[in-house]
């Protein structure tokens, strides 16, 4: 079959054949319909995150049709729609009986651990499959495996309640999903910060207040927005100190601060001012749970999350068109989310 690999670390992926995978007993073999290109993925080309061995399939955001079942299968079976939860989890550790299981002490991701969805197809354990609703097209479900589902994920570590102040620092793929989310949750005000235009007025059509951040000091734009208050929620989903920074000085009294981008590097924080005196909190959001995925899938399903915004282009299953969709990514340039379809 045909694949799309991570051949060396900082170097483009490269198109190759392999071959299709064998499901175990309690596999599915899914023929993939599509496959999101998430920054991760860049993250993992140029090594800022660890791979298992080389190469390796990337793609995490998995979304297709079953095509073979292994023996010990039950629910699922060939031509059932499914979308992948990108965790394969040994389901019986002390984190996976709390359903905490990315935590898992054996768990793998898919695309970073062992092969993904660049690929014509995946094999995956058959705990890791949900139900894929008629109403959501493959390209949706393949992205809310990552995006939305970690952006769900990250609201609810920020406990957010109706009427609460929210601002999504980083207007991507997760970035228009969580202002969603959050606009769906009764916030009472969402704040979009990024320095994409394009970006920043798809978030205004969702209802979000946008922040350009290239003119002037978004802290200070989202603290006058606020009537000075500040937020109760900042999401900060670029992976930058400085936007890190950022969604702490927006916080207010008793807000809570939620970081998802990934970065290795450190950033200052004022204990005191920004912290203490407000007792404020900082939260780091690590991926999702299966058990959120069929929330969201029906949420979608019923029309209350709009995921033709966050999804705005496919390309094939070909290395030059990811690599250079990557290279957008890498340079900021990218739209919401782009979508490969085999």
């Amino acid at each position: 079959m045909k694949a799309v690999r991570i051949v060396a670390v900082g170097r483009p992926l490269a198109d190759s054949q392999i071959p299709v995978p064998e499901p175990g007993p309690d596999d599915v073999l899914v023929r993939v319909r599509a496959a999101g290109i998430c920054h991760s993925d860049v993250h993992y080309r140029n090594g800022v995150s660890s791979t298992g061995p080389l190469p390796i399939t990337p793609g995490h955001e998995v979304a297709g049709t079953i095509e073979k079942a292994g023996g010990r299968v039950a629910g699922f079976g060939p031509g059932d729609r499914v979308a992948l939860h990108y965790m394969v989890t040994c389901g019986l550790c002390e984190y996976c009986a709390r359903g905490t299981e990315q935590f898992c002490i054996h768990g793998r991701m898919i695309g970073k651990h062992i092969d993904g969805g660049y690929a014509e197809y995946i094999r995956i354990p058959a705990r890791s499959v949900v139900p894929l609703p008629d109403a959501v097209p493959f390209e949706h479900g393949a992205v809310m495996m990552c995006s939305t589902a970690t952006s769900f994920h990250a609201l609810r570590k920020a406990r957010l309640a109706a009427g609460e102040r929210v601002a999504v620092i980083g207007a991507g793929g997760l970035g228009l999903s969580a202002l969603q989310l959050a606009r769906a949750a009764g916030a009472a005000a969402v704040f979009a910060v990024d320095v994409n235009p394009e970006r920043l007025a798809q978030a205004r059509r969702l209802g979000a207040v946008p922040v350009d951040a290239r003119h002037g000091d978004p802290v200070a734009a989202v603290r006058e927005l606020s009537g000075g208050a500040g937020v109760d929620v900042a999401l900060e989903l670029i992976g930058n100190p400085a936007t890190m920074q950022q969604a702490v000085r927006m916080l207010g009294v008793f807000g809570r601060a939620v970081l998802v981008g990934i970065t290795q590097e450190s950033f200052a924080v004022d204990s005191y001012r920004e912290v203490i005196g407000r007792e404020a909190e900082i939260i780091g959001g690590s991926d999702h749970l299966r058990s959120e995925l069929p929330l969201l899938l029906d949420m979608a399903a019923r029309g209350v999350l709009d995921l033709g915004s966050v999804v705005t282009r496919s390309v094939p299953l070909e290395a030059e068109a990811i690599n250079a969709v990557m290279e957008e990514l890498e340079g900021n340039r990218a739209p919401a989310r782009t979508v490969i379809l085999p």
